[in-house]
């Protein structure tokens, strides 16, 4: 480090500023830490998050006595002195009226004894900030001395004016960059307040001072790599050959041109190795920095990073663009406050990169005046982002594909860089031009991903946990096949008789059209169990229609109807593998032995259901071979997994879920999607159930509404009776009617909704019509419509149901 000195007043030419790491921490007016600088977390070894808010004092050797000894430092004990005396108040406990200075040695846990300088300015103003402490490592600075001067152990920290040093313009110029991130006036009020207190120096003896600039650790760069961009330079501007090179023969312009074909070579290797949009980001930035920027900006269309279609239309003053990096050679965290990747903002049309981003060309500024500095911090609220720009060279490369700007790139090179010239101007488009396609390739790839995966989620139903008498949950994981989209689903349909269909199903193969095939099965089985057909029936049915739609496709399909009451599963199986069933008094499990059937589309193969008695509290485990079958692998060994996962224990539906996709999908080699469904059978007790047979006669509907009456009052119900008592009449009254000669027999059942069911011998289906004022029928229905939270009809094998559900009021 060189010094600077300064004999009887006047001060050496070459002086030169000490360039340190510093710490930089705000304390607020409650001595309370408001900024943590990550140099302040590297020398006093506490974590941001640690720090701010805490007290100061509990982190900070700033004081001019040792503390009581009953309350220790977190850092433990140090030895600190000031060099303003004993008169001069310097603890944060009080109110600090001059800026004090001094040197500590303490211990940081985990660390060895540290040597500390500091540096405190009291701040004056509206906002919050009371104080400003800057610290330095005099270690550090004896490291930095070539000549390890034990003049170092002398060396205090003081206060001097700017003006008394060599290029005092420039270092009054230079201190916003130790100042936090903040807005342009908090950091022109402060700057003021330090120049009238006193800059910052290193004093080394009464004559020898060196006032006191940040080192944000960057990194020099090696002769040869400067030699390189000085034969550059001179080629761009058509200067003589530089004396290094020609005394090796060597032809410039050739040297330039393999440099960035070298430079464009080794970015396009490290670019686009994936197709996710976020890496191909992180990889672009990278690629360019250090070797050709010192700081990479990445700036993306909101359509872009949002995954929609391609942007419509020339960018304007309103284009949101999004920062999705941020790459740089400076201290870490530097950028991170003033320019976080995350944010969105338009550009005013004055800017460069309005410029680049509506002419689609590159645009080099070779120097950011301060003018032009202060022009773009403008756009920046309550940041000062001029210490980071100004002075350095700037290069705005569009990144553009099929014509069209997705975004661009802001490159700076530090201070003392070469500038960028018009071949990196040449080289920076190239760059560009392949990042531009790279990212479109992946921009692309995004979109179509989730056009594909908003098509699955449209197709696969949203089941609700409780249906009645049985609890649900599903899980659905698509294929690791391009395109992430599959012919597997599962759904559930509420049936008559407070029953629950539960299907699951695979269409084969994989991509848009497998999934478009599920999508009309899916439909059709929806439609076809609404009209309660037994399961034989049903896939009997939904084969004849795959073979309407064409032969293209098959699909395996397994539909069972539970039926809570009778506490029974009818199952039916068409070339899918079989299900599990999990008995709830002894946790054993088994693979339920049904006839195998065909898939859907061969046609002509009949299909046959079996009955299977269950208890409340079994569980039904259904899924597509996506799960359970791995190449190479017996089918067996998946389904003998699955038997053994779906028998553990788990708190709830969604944990003995998780536990089945953790058994079997961490086995390698799974590359089809997988539909799980998982049904726990509670059942609905007989106390649950009540029902009468009514004779065919009008005046039967009165003994109707008094035994629903009573029934609901034994079941504490009472606050529905008279809701419940209009609605029977009604259906009673329908019944009783058209009944050709069978009772009506009347059901209430009790779950988590009221459920009433009417049952008669008449086959046709009741109609809502719209009544006039004048017509004597036609209103039974409105009313049930108007009054029950759910109504419906359907055909039975001896006539018709008409049910509707009330809402059970919460106790």
């Amino acid at each position: 480090m060189d010094r600077g000195t300064e004999r009887d007043g006047a001060v050496t030419e070459h002086a030169a500023s000490g360039r340190i790491p510093l710490a930089v921490v705000v304390v607020d007016r409650e001595g309370l830490v408001s900024h943590w600088s990550s140099g302040a977390r590297r020398l006093f070894g506490a974590a941001k998050e640690e720090a701010l808010g805490r007290p100061a004092v509990d982190l900070l050797p700033v004081s001019g006595a040792l503390p009581d000894d009953d309350d220790p430092s977190p850092y433990g004990a140090y030895g600190a002195y000031d060099g303003l005396g004993h008169d001069l108040e310097t603890s944060l406990d009080g109110r600090l009226y001059y800026p004090a200075a001094g040197r500590a040695r303490l211990t940081v846990p985990e660390r060895d004894r540290v040597d500390v300088l500091w540096w405190a300015y009291p701040l004056v103003g509206p906002g919050p900030e009371r104080l400003l402490v800057l610290g330095a490592d005099v270690g550090r600075l004896r490291q930095e001395d070539p000549d390890d001067d034990p003049g170092f152990e002398r060396v205090a920290p003081a206060f001097a004016l700017h003006t008394d040093f060599p290029g005092a313009e420039e270092l009054a110029h230079k201190l916003p960059e130790i100042l936090p991130s903040m807005s342009v006036e908090e950091s022109a009020r402060i700057v003021g307040q330090i120049l009238e207190l006193g800059y910052p120096v290193l004093e080394f003896s009464q004559n020898d001072r060196v006032p006191v600039t940040p080192d944000w650790g960057v990194p020099r760069r090696v002769e040869r790599r400067a030699r390189r961009e000085r034969a550059a330079r001179a080629a761009a501007q058509g200067l003589p050959l530089p004396q290094e090179y020609s005394e090796e023969g060597e032809d410039l312009e050739y040297v330039a041109v393999r440099e960035r074909l070298e430079f464009l070579n080794e970015v396009s290797g490290r670019i686009g190795t994936s197709l996710d949009l976020s890496r191909t980001i992180i990889e672009v930035s990278r690629a360019v920095v250090p070797r050709f920027t010192d700081v990479a900006g990445t700036y993306l269309r909101e359509q872009v990073v949002a995954g929609e279609g391609f942007p419509d239309g020339a960018p304007d003053t309103t284009t949101m663009w999004h920062r999705v990096a941020v790459e740089h050679t400076d201290e870490p965290g530097r950028w991170d406050d003033v320019v976080p990747v995350g944010e969105a903002m338009p550009f005013p049309a004055h800017t460069p990169f309005f410029q680049c981003m509506t002419s689609g060309e590159p645009v080099l500024v070779p120097r950011i005046s301060e003018e032009m500095g202060h022009a773009i911090a403008s756009q920046f609220e309550k940041r000062d982002i001029r210490p980071l720009i100004t002075g350095r060279s700037m290069l705005v490369v569009p990144l553009k594909a099929r014509t069209v700007v997705l975004g661009f790139m802001i490159l700076l090179r530090h201070p003392e860089r070469v500038e960028f010239n018009d071949m990196d101007r040449v080289t920076g488009a190239e760059l560009a031009a392949r990042a531009g396609l790279v990212l479109d390739n992946a921009r692309m790839y995004t979109y179509q991903e989730s056009v594909a995966e908003t098509l699955q989620d449209s197709m696969l139903p949203h089941i609700p946990p409780r249906m009645a008498g049985c609890d649900i949950a599903t899980r659905y994981l698509p294929g690791t096949l391009l395109g992430r989209i599959g012919g597997d689903w599962f759904d559930s349909v509420k049936l008559p008789g407070a029953r629950t269909a539960l299907v699951v199903g695979d269409v084969m193969g994989h991509g848009l059209n497998s999934a478009a095939m599920m999508g009309q099965l899916r439909t059709a089985v929806q439609t076809m169990a609404a009209l309660d057909l037994p399961p034989a029936q049903l896939l009997r049915n939904l084969d004849d229609l795959a073979q309407r739609l064409g032969d293209t496709y098959l699909a395996t399909c397994l539909y069972a109807v539970y039926d809570p009451i009778a506490g029974e599963l009818h199952i039916a199986n068409a070339g899918h593998i079989p299900p599990v069933l999990v008995r709830a008094d002894d946790g054993r499990s088994e693979l339920l032995d049904l006839p195998t059937g065909a898939p859907i589309g061969v046609g002509g193969v009949p299909f046959e259901a079996v009955r299977v008695r269950v208890e409340p509290g079994d569980r039904l485990v259904m899924c597509t071979d996506g799960l359970v079958e791995v190449r190479g692998e017996d089918i067996g060994v998946g389904l003998a997994t699955l038997s053994e996962s779906a028998a553990h224990p788990a708190a709830s539906m969604d944990d003995a879920c998780d536990t089945i996709i953790r058994a079997l999908n961490t086995r390698g080699g799974r590359k089809d999607d997988v539909a799980l469904l998982l049904a726990r059978l509670n059942g609905i007790g007989s106390e649950d159930v009540a029902a009468w047979r009514i004779a065919l006669d009008p005046v039967e509907v009165g003994r109707a509404r008094a035994v629903v009456r009573e029934q609901l009052h034994d079941w504490g119900l009472s606050r529905l009776a008279s809701t419940a008592e209009q609605l029977v009449s009604e259906l009673v009254t329908n019944a009783v009617r058209h009944s050709h000669g069978r009772p009506v027999e009347l059901r209430l059942v009790r779950g988590d909704t009221l459920l009433c069911e009417v049952d008669d011998d008449d086959h046709e289906l009741p109609t809502l019509l719209h009544a006039g004022s004048c017509d004597d029928h036609g209103r039974g229905l409105r009313v049930v419509s108007t009054l029950a939270r759910e109504w419906g009809a359907s055909r039975t094998n001896a006539g018709k149901t008409v049910w509707f559900e009330l809402t059970i009021p919460r106790r």
